[in-house]
């Protein structure tokens, strides 16, 4: 794989902005090296024009690519697309990115708006519906997609709808449930949005989609491997030199990010978000769904964050059990009583109850599997984990501790 470092971003942008940089050709943040934002004339002159495609031409690209979803489950695009019932879809562009240590999809909507709707209004005109929402509860996001869609001749196509934040609210099901005036919750398990005739996608999936729209499946599959093409965003952070959105060919071992990212003395990373997993920091573990899961690990939401020596790392996996705890949806056994168990294990754990450990895999036990939805069992996989990786640290707090202090390297607030 050959790669080449882009500079770092001067353009002026927003205070709150990410930084960006990426790890090979840009395609994604192609542009925005040299513009703080991409209005209409700046995408056209970066991107050119978007072929009209019909949805079998659709279909076809899409499984040609490969081209999977950007925000946690991973799953086929096309697939989403042939399971859809009726006539007249719904196309939901899901920007409420409710992941706290991820930037990525705000990154677009705030820097080249334009790239997530073309994604949105071409399959939205391949499914035959003029029905397209996009989803936001950051302000700057939802500001710089209405002043975008000012700017297009289809911008009345698209309705901005300014939703509240909170991690469980931005799951796929949850945001639908509250577009449509109720709780902002995520439904029973069984509940499936295409059988709904809705489809959901997050902010980087239909910029994927646009960008393959242009490239074709060959040029497409220039980046990334084989099995999975492309390129990924990724949003690093934790104890590294240089956090910010990153653009990678999928695949791009870890070690490189974390090297480009300067990152030192890294012990532990987390990657996929909090509904992820700790891994030890091996150079040469791919990151693309199948490289993460082969290391026991998860793209998830496109978060690596590095953790270094001088943090608590233990500390660290408590904050944000106890913050996962806080979060969770309150609407069955696992959320209301099992998670802040869990925390309260991990807690009693950092301040050296040899008991705890066994506490710990025993309400992990109860709760996996059982929840009314996935957040349990994102928590508990982003806990074990964490607690399998973290043994030597673990001793050492069984011992008296490790005299080191939380650093708060694992973001639970920051980027809102």
């Amino acid at each position: 794989m050959t790669m080449t470092m882009a500079a770092r971003t001067t353009a002026p942008t927003p205070s709150t902005a990410a930084d960006i940089w990426t790890i090979g050709a840009p395609r994604l943040l192609a542009g925005l090296d040299s513009h703080g934002a991409l209005d209409r004339a700046g995408h056209l002159a970066v991107h050119g024009p978007l072929p009209d495609v019909d949805l079998t031409r659709l279909l076809t690209l899409l499984e040609g690519a490969r081209l999977a979803g950007r925000g946690g489950a991973g799953f086929p695009l096309a697939e989403k697309l042939r399971a859809l019932h009726g006539s007249s879809p719904n196309v939901v562009v899901n920007g409420s990115e409710s992941e706290p240590a991820s930037q990525k999809d705000r990154t677009l909507l705030r820097r080249t708006p334009h790239l997530v709707l073309d994604g949105a209004l071409a399959l939205a005109a391949a499914l035959g519906t003029r029905r397209v929402t996009v989803a936001v509860h950051d302000h700057l996001a939802a500001s710089a997609v209405r002043a975008a869609l000012a700017q297009r001749p289809d911008g009345r196509r698209v309705r901005v709808e300014l939703m509240g934040g909170g991690f469980v609210a931005g799951e796929a099901r949850a945001l639908v449930r509250a577009l449509n005036g109720g709780p902002a919750l995520p439904p029973g398990r069984d509940v499936h949005l295409t059988d709904q005739g809705v489809l959901v996608a997050n902010v980087e999936t239909f910029a994927q989609a646009a960008v393959l729209l242009r490239l074709g499946v060959r040029r497409y599959g220039e980046s990334g491997t084989r099995a999975e093409p492309g390129t990924t965003l990724l949003t690093v952070g934790g104890a590294v030199g240089r956090p910010g959105v990153v653009e990678v060919p999928l695949g791009t071992p870890l070690g490189i990010v974390l090297t480009a990212a300067e990152a030192r003395d890294t012990r532990a990373v987390v990657t996929g978000g909090y509904h992820g997993s700790w891994l030890a920091p091996i150079g040469d573990v791919g990151l693309s769904r199948a490289g993460l899961d082969s290391a026991g690990g998860s793209l998830g939401a496109g978060v690596v964050l590095a953790v270094d020596g001088a943090t608590c790392a233990l500390g660290e996996l408590a904050r944000v059990a106890g913050w996962l705890a806080r979060e969770s949806a309150k609407q069955c056994g696992p959320c209301r009583f099992g998670l802040p168990a869990l925390a309260a294990d991990v807690q009693a754990l950092h301040r050296g109850d040899p008991r705890a450990i066994s506490d710990a895999f025993r309400h992990a036990g109860a709760v996996d599997g059982r929840g009314a939805c996935k957040h349990p069992d994102g928590a508990v996989r982003f806990v074990t984990s964490g607690l399998r990786l973290l043994r030597d640290e673990i001793e050492m707090h069984l011992r008296g501790g490790c005299g080191r202090p939380v650093l708060s390297r694992l973001p639970i607030g920051a980027g809102r």
